[in-house]
């Protein structure tokens, strides 16, 4: 969610941190605010994006070896510049910036008014820095008060501290909120995601849950939250920082859904003997998966969706029975598990706090844990017992895209992997994956113009429905996900067989209908449904392979022919496109549409 960005070197600071903020803008905000500490405290923030900020700030240079920055995602108080980070102690002299909830500030709160503290904003933040002010009267050290400053609070948080008495200097802690810190040579970094350090440093410490962090120009210690000292070597990134930029694409989204063809290729490499036709999974054991009586599969979003194709790919192609929770509702569930279940998490980010609470729920029941996730070193790769690197590269858009594909596309390599360890190969299956990624070009190059003048004509479209059966199903719920959350259409996703049961009183003369038609085995009960929303005078467009020639819709957007338990992997492609162009027809904020943020990193 929030944005951090911190430095401590001998570079200009201001501009350092203004294009740290930028990079991180994917998370979603709706304020920024800037420290830089020189002889004096600067502090300036405003509501809205970076460009209001930077606009104040237009020619102004500032001494200072030492400065913060924070991209706010309102949560306790408006979005506005007075609860916009930086936030200060009562004399101005210690600055903090905080992602999380503390849970108990209410409690704090109190306790710090009645010690004469006085408040300027609405925030469970702003008690962090009078917390610190008040342990800096017996702690001599700017990390010492903050470790005991953060000892009284509860609830997750990811906090960089900077105090005029120690001018060269940021305090790093971090309790379930991400931190991520930058090595260089005479200068340092910290920031809440690795992109922002990209163009400065590829050598990362990860700051651990429960872990504090001194960082000065001459290097960066570690510590426990008690204060004890810890020693890591940094880990080596090889994302390319222009990875992390649009590549000529007008948006984010748009060019990540373009990486697709790319990104399934690098989820493959070394996944597949194509000689044999055989899919391997060293991350997962053998042994592992071949004990497994059930498997339950906890995400959140878009990894739920892809954990739904998982289920229908695991229980059809090799039998094993899977349970998919919504992490958020899975936390707080007594579920019976039986003897010899696995749980399974999916996350992109690997900090999503749900799906790390349900990670934490299956370790404490003793179940043994796997990982789907795009991004090294997270807390996810940290907890679970065995991970699987989606490789899909950095995705800066809100809207998840490239991240979805890969997700389903390592849930096929799973079901494959768990049908060869019960001798059912799927050597054609196997074969037909190394087309894929050629398929996904083709989608773009033959759709991408016709969805664009489809969302054309629907620009004025208020309401919407998608339908599938099956694997259908699940793409239905993402295509669906996608507009919603994009172009903010209010969009429906329906199993098409449970139109009848209620929905179907929904669907008018003019209303428009999508309907998925990849599955075969499935495609004369998905032609019925199209006909009953055709006879109720709905428009229909659907998406299915040309053999689907008894379709009787308004529009048909053709794929190329692939296995049925392929089409998700193509008939996600323009429903992505679809919800990109409609929101570009609508002129929505489309790498950062409002109320959302990259990493859900609060419950």
């Amino acid at each position: 969610m929030c944005g951090i960005v911190g430095y401590v070197g001998p570079r200009e600071v201001l501009p350092l941190i203004l294009q740290g903020l930028k990079t991180l803008e994917y998370r979603g905000y709706d304020s920024a605010g800037i420290v830089i500490l020189g002889e004096d405290l600067s502090l300036f923030k405003r509501q809205g994006k970076i460009n209001a900020l930077e606009k104040d700030l237009q020619g102004l240079h500032l001494d200072g070896r030492t400065g913060i920055g924070h991209t706010r995602w309102a949560t306790h108080g408006a979005p506005t510049e007075l609860n916009a980070h930086p936030h200060l102690d009562c004399d101005g002299n210690l600055a903090v910036i905080h992602n999380g909830i503390i849970e108990n500030y209410l409690q704090l709160k109190a306790e710090l008014l009645r010690l004469g503290h006085h408040f300027r904003s609405e925030t469970d933040t702003e008690v962090i820095p009078h917390l610190i002010e008040e342990q800096l009267k017996s702690q001599s050290s700017l990390l010492g008060a903050t470790l005991a400053a953060s000892a009284q609070m509860e609830g997750a948080f990811a906090l960089a501290v900077v105090s005029k008495r120690f001018p060269n200097q940021i305090v790093a802690v971090r309790r379930e909120s991400p931190l991520v810190l930058g090595v260089g040579k005479g200068e340092n970094f910290l920031a809440s995601d690795i992109p922002a350090l990209l163009p400065y440093t590829r050598d990362i410490l990860i700051l651990n849950n429960n872990e504090a962090a001194l960082i000065e120009e001459s290097g960066i210690q570690l510590f426990t939250l008690e204060g004890k000292a810890l020693q890591r070597q940094p880990l080596s990134i090889d994302w390319d920082a222009k990875m992390a930029e649009r590549g000529g694409y007008e948006h984010y989204m748009l060019k990540e859904i373009h990486e697709q063809p790319q990104a399934l290729r690098e989820t493959m490499v070394g996944h597949i003997d194509w000689d044999h036709s055989l899919v391997l999974l060293p991350e997962f054991p053998d042994d592992l998966l071949t004990g497994a009586r059930r498997l339950y599969i906890s995400a959140c979003g878009t990894a739920y969706h892809a954990g739904i194709a998982g289920k229908y790919l695991i229980e059809s192609l090799a039998g094993l029975p899977v349970e998919v929770e919504i992490a958020s509702e899975f936390r707080y569930r007594r579920t019976p598990f039986v003897e010899g279940s696995l749980g399974l998490v999916i996350s992109q980010s690997g900090e999503t706090m749900d799906t790390l609470a349900a990670l934490k729920r299956f370790k404490e029941q003793g179940i043994p844990t796997l990982a789907i996730t795009n991004v090294q070193g997270s807390s996810v790769c940290r907890e679970a017992d065995h991970i699987f690197y989606t490789k899909a590269g950095p995705e800066i858009a809100v809207a998840s895209t490239k991240a979805y594909l890969t997700q389903v596309l390592s849930l096929i390599l799973l079901a494959v992997k768990l049908s060869q360890l019960k001798g059912q190969p799927q050597p054609e299956l196997v074969c037909e994956l190394k087309r894929i990624p050629l398929l996904a070009e083709r989608v773009l190059a033959e759709l991408e113009k016709t969805v664009q003048e489809y969302a054309n004509r629907m620009r004025f479209l208020d309401d919407y429905f998608i339908l599938g059966r099956g694997l259908d199903f699940a793409s239905a719920l993402e295509g669906a996900l996608k507009l919603k959350e994009i172009s903010y259409v209010h969009c429906e996703a329906y199993a098409a067989g449970e139109l009848k049961h209620g929905p179907l009183a929904l669907v008018t003369q003019g209303k428009q209908v999508c309907i998925l038609a990849t599955q075969r085995n499935l495609f004369a009960k998905t032609l019925s449904n199209l006909k009953e929303v055709k006879a109720r005078g709905a428009e229909v467009l659907a998406l299915s392979f040309p053999d689907g020639n008894e379709l009787e819709a308004d529009e048909i957007w053709s794929l190329p022919p692939t296995l049925d338990p392929l089409g998700p992997l193509l008939s996600m492609i323009p429903l992505q496109l679809f919800a990109y162009y409609m929101a570009k027809e609508k002129g929505c904020d489309i790498d950062q549409p409002r109320n959302l943020a990259k990493s859900v990193t609060v419950e």
